[in-house]
């Protein structure tokens, strides 16, 4: 029986260092090498993940951008999920609310991040003094130049009065994840394509792989749709209390390895 072991990174995989401990990097690869199939799904895009994944031997596409894409070795995406032209009237719904979020989109066959520097939450400062030097990102002095490109992801950091409303006009049309972020603790709101979900990625992977099954680990809130996709799913000791009563288990805390201690234990005799 074949089965595909997906984790989320952070608050999972990674430690509060935001990286993968040696032990980790040396439990898994060892696994890889011996067969595992083991690959990891994330709202961070290719950029941000492999800097906080080096290290890690992936054989198998991974899930970037919280389901829009999963990538070839290529890096190019085998599967992709837009928001379409609906992101354009959303936006507008956005800034007549004084919301002017982070939007992720591909402009001119790059994937870039616009924002308006004049705009920024303190909650945006201080997400973006963690993307120094991120080439992706594209300042913009109008509002209107939010909206180019095709848009795969849009990100409010802002108090959570404002962003609440939001969420409960979207949340039946759109992918919405409302959560806290675990490094800056600023309320967040993510919105993405219907289809763009960790759990419908995790199905199309599980499909192209021919797998039986699907083994998940997680820590948020958005990871809440893959546990449910899941065949097995397990909570680490530091996740939201809501991902924990959904979990098949609670293992270690991210920075106690839980994830591959686990595998070593289990995956070892059950994967290949």
């Amino acid at each position: 029986m074949k089965t595909l072991y997906l984790s989320d990174l952070d608050g999972t995989l990674l430690q509060s260092s935001i990286r993968i401990s040696e032990y980790s990097l040396r439990t898994i690869n060892a696994l890889i090498e011996k067969g595992l199939l083991f690959s990891y799904a994330t709202a961070r895009s290719i950029v941000t993940a492999e800097k906080v994944t080096k290290g890690l031997n992936l054989r198998l596409p991974p899930i970037i951008n919280n389901g829009a894409f999963i990538l070839d070795e290529a890096k190019k995406p085998l599967i992709e999920n837009f928001l379409g032209d609906s992101a354009q009237a959303m936006l507008e719904s956005m800034f007549e609310v004084d919301v002017f979020p982070l939007v992720y989109a591909f402009i001119d066959g790059r994937e870039r991040f616009s924002y308006c520097p004049s705009l920024c939450t303190e909650g945006m400062n201080a997400f973006l003094d963690m993307r120094k030097g991120d080439i992706r990102i594209r300042t913009v002095d109008k509002t209107d130049e939010l909206k180019r490109g095709r848009i795969f992801n849009i990100i409010c950091i802002d108090e959570p009065d404002k962003l609440y409303p939001l969420y409960e006009e979207f949340r039946e049309s759109y992918s919405c994840v409302y959560h806290k972020d675990i490094y800056t603790h600023y309320q967040w709101l993510e919105i993405s394509s219907k289809a763009a979900t960790k759990a419908n990625a995790a199905k199309q992977l599980q499909k192209l792989l021919g797998c039986d099954r699907i083994v998940a680990f997680g820590d948020g809130k958005n990871d809440i749709e893959l546990f449910k996709a899941a065949d097995e799913c397990y909570a680490t000791a530091n996740a939201d209390d809501e991902l924990k009563k959904l979990a098949t288990d609670i293992i270690l805390s991210n920075d106690e390895d839980g994830v591959a201690k686990w595998l070593e234990r289990n995956a070892a005799e059950t994967a290949f």
